[in-house]
């Protein structure tokens, strides 16, 4: 089993984290707990949660997924999981949180509220690591921070993160905390796949310099990799399926930016690649989302029991200087070709 320390944390955890964002809606109570019951016997001892769960994001939902991860919690003995949850911040441009009637921010208000909340539906007195959904256009950063600290001098939280960040936000938001000597972000939870490898710019710089921790979400693009999307451009009860038929325009531009021409030629090539080492396109994607040395857990999802293999898999898969060369090379001819 391959573990990782989360930056300069004391959270050592598997490179692979169980997301849980499906749990209440595309996936029921009791796969979710054999989802978890599974990820767990596999060595996972890293759970990711937030209080917007499950997703799409709705009022009479949201917060449904913490209460199942706390009565699944209850099964095992709290100090061997690494448990993680996210505070809502502002208007995320395609969905405004239910939480707080959508007058979510990340001041101390809210900082404060939303913790408290989480801890109750979780059912456990503290987290591991709590944090900051994305980023609050409005709020200082100093206030956020401060807010944050009080948490961990409280015992609620051990460590702190971000997600859905810039290179600006990460930096301005560690140096902040250095000069005020507040508690720092560790890591920060941000896409990064085959197919959206743009974090390999300054945000790697930034992680790798100061030793912050990737966590990688959607690293089978939100379900693209599989290759489901390639014969039929969207198949019935697939999730973008359902987000292209939204009468939001806002929704459906979240299905065409995972699935379009580019991406799905993309996949095709990848699909084809796994075929040549004999493993699946999943494995494949996970295998190089959790390949990098900044990143300290890569995180997957799984609406049903049987999708939790083809992830797992990538645990005794290593990606070699060949094969990357290979994965660059498409991402070169396809998604960022030159001149």
């Amino acid at each position: 089993m391959d573990f990782r320390y989360i930056g300069n944390s004391g959270l050592r955890v598997s490179s692979i984290c169980m997301g849980t964002m499906t749990f209440g809606s595309t996936t029921s109570k009791k796969e979710a707990f054999k989802i978890m019951d599974k990820a767990y016997d596999n060595g996972i001892n890293f759970y990711d949660t937030a209080e917007l769960y499950p997703v799409p994001p709705k009022k009479a939902t949201a917060g449904d997924t913490e209460e199942w991860v706390g009565e699944w919690l209850k099964t095992k003995e709290r100090d061997s999981i690494i448990l993680a949850s996210k505070v809502s911040g502002a208007a995320a441009g395609w969905f405004v949180p239910p939480q707080r009637h959508g007058l979510t921010a990340i001041d101390s208000f809210h900082i404060k509220k939303a913790i408290e909340g989480s801890l109750k539906r979780l059912d456990t007195d503290y987290l591991d690591l709590y944090q900051m959904h994305w980023p609050d256009p409005i709020v200082p950063i100093e206030e956020s921070l401060r807010a944050f600290d009080d948490l961990v001098k409280e015992g609620k939280v051990r460590y702190l993160g971000t997600s859905n960040d810039s290179a600006y936000g990460l930096t301005k938001a560690n140096e902040t905390a250095k000069n005020k000597n507040l508690s720092r972000f560790q890591s920060i939870q941000n896409n990064f796949s085959l197919l959206n490898p743009r974090f390999l710019d300054e945000l790697s710089t930034v992680c790798k310099n100061e030793n912050i921790s990737l966590l990688p979400y959607s690293p089978i693009g939100g379900g693209v990799l599989s290759g489901k999307y390639s014969n039929n451009f969207y198949p019935e009860n697939a999730r973008f399926s359902a987000y292209v038929n939204n009468p939001n325009p806002r929704v459906q531009a979240q299905a065409t930016r995972f699935v379009n021409p580019k991406t799905l030629e993309a996949t095709s090539r990848y699909v084809q690649l796994s075929k040549e080492y004999g493993i699946s396109p999943v494995t494949l994607a996970v295998a190089y989302s959790k390949h990098f040395d900044f990143v300290a857990s890569t995180i997957i999802g799984a609406r049903e029991l049987s999708q939790l293999d083809e992830s797992l898999e990538a645990f005794k898969f290593n990606i070699d200087n060949e094969l990357m060369s290979k994965i660059e090379r498409i991402q070169a001819d396809i998604l960022y070709p030159m001149g």
